[in-house]
């Protein structure tokens, strides 16, 4: 198979969440870890980052591999979905993996993605573990794709876990209650392992102190942690300001458990992330003349900051596009939008 063809069927197999909702989502780990066992456990290769939340974690998981780039390392950086191209979902150092990897590796395994009904996130995320392994990276930013606790990217023991914060988004299969969310966020918390979390949101603050309790798991609220270091960073949504302050406190929790991270490395990376990592649709302005924003806020959280944000800009006539999986509030998600727009 072609490069294309490759990509093709996989996303022709068991559906995909974006595509169909809740019939995607599978309630469990059991063929992930079946996956890689058979792989030779390839998570076990390499230190990793986990993140987690409902809005703001691709933005962080790219300020912390934009540092640790700028630090000399090798860092592997996997996110979802991706906005162009597959291949955006897995990248080394701000480069994607090569088209030919993916072929390779969708062949050499094909008999046991078939044997296993395995779905397209499944099989996506072995890849991205596999290819970190093969190449290997010094760390990983591993963000994950939908929820946590049963997520596919779960199976890791990271150096860190970060949770940037809680909404009401996916609560056909997530939960219809912030606690609910929280719990299933909650879930990549593990024993003994540093976590910080973005906001303090009070009503949910008891789920994540008294999972990091249970597992002797040292615990900090990002926006209650004070910062030694000051820094800017190169994206431009008003929003950033709580994901770098987020990615900030990571950091500081990094530096005491050893890594070697000096404050003109982490502002030098802070203020090159796009140019590091390559990350899309954060503000992202396509064009000047007619100023044309391409933002991938998609939930009314998200929204709420994007929506302020463009009311501040200046222009004769306003027009939007939006677009939006079956799963969202639509009527609170428009209730936002200024009446002015086309």
């Amino acid at each position: 198979m072609t490069y294309q063809e490759t990509v093709n069927w996989m996303f022709k197999q068991l559906p995909m969440y974006q595509r169909q909702g809740a019939v995607a989502y599978k309630a469990d780990l059991s063929n992930t870890i079946e996956l890689c066992n058979y792989l030779g456990n390839p998570q076990n290769g390499f230190k990793s980052i986990h993140v987690a939340g409902t809005n703001g974690k691709g933005s962080v998981s790219h300020m912390l591999a934009s540092v640790f780039q700028e630090a000399g390392c090798k860092t592997g950086l996997y996110t979802s979905p991706h906005l162009k191209d597959f291949r955006e979902r897995i990248k080394i150092n701000g480069e994607v993996i090569d088209e030919e990897y993916v072929v390779t590796f969708v062949q050499n395994n094909l008999e046991f993605f078939n044997k296993h009904n395995l779905s397209f996130f499944e099989m996506t995320v072995g890849l991205a573990f596999k290819f970190f392994e093969d190449q290997k990276v010094d760390i990983a930013i591993i963000e994950t794709g939908l929820g946590g606790r049963l997520d596919s990217t779960n199976i890791i023991t990271p150096e860190l876990s970060i949770i940037t914060n809680i909404g009401l988004d996916h609560t056909v299969l997530l939960g219809n209650t912030i606690e609910k969310i929280a719990f299933e966020k909650a879930g990549i918390i593990k024993e003994g392992v540093p976590v910080v979390i973005g906001e303090t949101q009070h009503d949910i603050v008891s789920v994540f102190t008294n999972r990091a309790k249970t597992l002797d798991s040292p615990i900090r609220f990002a926006d209650q942690f004070s910062l030694e270091l000051k820094a800017t960073t190169d994206l431009k949504g008003n929003y950033q300001s709580k994901n770098l302050t987020t990615a900030l406190t990571a950091i500081q929790l990094l530096k005491q458990i050893g890594y070697d991270l000096e404050d003109e490395i982490i502002q030098h990376g802070l203020n090159h992330v796009v140019e590091n990592t390559g990350l899309l649709g954060r503000w992202q302005i396509l064009e000047e003349k007619p100023l044309i924003i391409c933002d991938t806020a998609h939930n009314y959280e998200g929204l709420t900051y994007v929506i302020e944000q463009l009311l501040q800009q200046k222009c004769d006539t306003l027009r939007m596009v939006l677009g939006f999986v079956a799963d969202k509030n639509l009527d609170k998600v428009l209730s936002l939008l200024p009446k002015n727009a086309i």
